[in-house]
């Protein structure tokens, strides 16, 4: 179906009728005429994407049911394959394949990324498939360092993207922020320690030496 704006793919007549009955519909209808929302990576999402270890992939199934799976991994496991296609090593996990049952009736799928510590958070609308036939694929996404067998490839198609109001995300920090921001605390306390140690140890060398003086016998 064609679209008049880029957001239009949440901004369903049923949404713009909701939002005119309770008075965003305006704000909106300005944003959509000064560009609505982006279509394809940027290089600020592109960062974004890089510096997340988890996101949550929303599909829905014949009967319009949704589903939200989370997903996580290290750093950069959600790899930007070009300026529309995302794409992710999927592993075995619990073997239910609610997102690959749903993904063969209803392609559509959408993408939700944190940042918590940061209170961003971005959301991707698109097209999602599972790709069980390109070894060299799986391989490319596959991260080296994880023990997981890779069973199939997830390849996300990007039709729009917005990053919206930080508002009521509580800042929350993984263990390896946590452990960044002590270093940086502790850097300079350890530096002025080790120059206070220096120093001390400067003037002991001083005072033993001033002793050793006094004690020698005059002639």
């Amino acid at each position: 179906m064609k679209r008049e704006f880029s957001s239009d793919v949440a901004f369903t007549p049923a949404v713009k009728a909701a939002q005119r009955r309770l008075g965003s519909r305006e704000k909106f209808s300005r944003m959509e005429q000064n560009g609505a929302w982006c279509t394809s990576v940027t290089e600020d999402l592109s960062s974004f994407i890089a510096a997340r270890d988890s996101f949550y992939l929303a599909t829905t199934n014949s009967e319009g049911h949704p589903y939200i799976q989370h997903r996580g991994g290290p750093k950069g496991f959600l790899r930007v394959m070009d300026s529309k296609t995302l794409a992710i090593a999927d592993f075995k996990g619990n073997q239910q394949y609610l997102s690959v049952g749903n993904l063969s009736e209803n392609n559509k799928a959408f993408i939700f990324l944190m940042d918590y510590a940061h209170q961003r958070r971005a959301k991707l609308w698109g097209h999602a498939r599972f790709v069980e036939d390109d070894s060299e694929l799986v391989a490319r996404l596959t991260n080296p360092d994880y023990q997981g067998i890779p069973k199939r490839a997830l390849l996300f198609s990007l039709e729009a993207w917005d990053i919206n109001c930080p508002q009521h995300i509580t800042p929350r920090f993984t263990e390896d922020e946590v452990a960044e921001a002590i270093t940086r605390i502790q850097a300079p306390q350890q530096q002025r320690i080790n120059e206070l140690e220096a120093e001390i140890a400067t003037l002991r060398a001083a005072l033993a030496n001033s002793s050793q003086f006094a004690k020698k016998p005059s002639l």
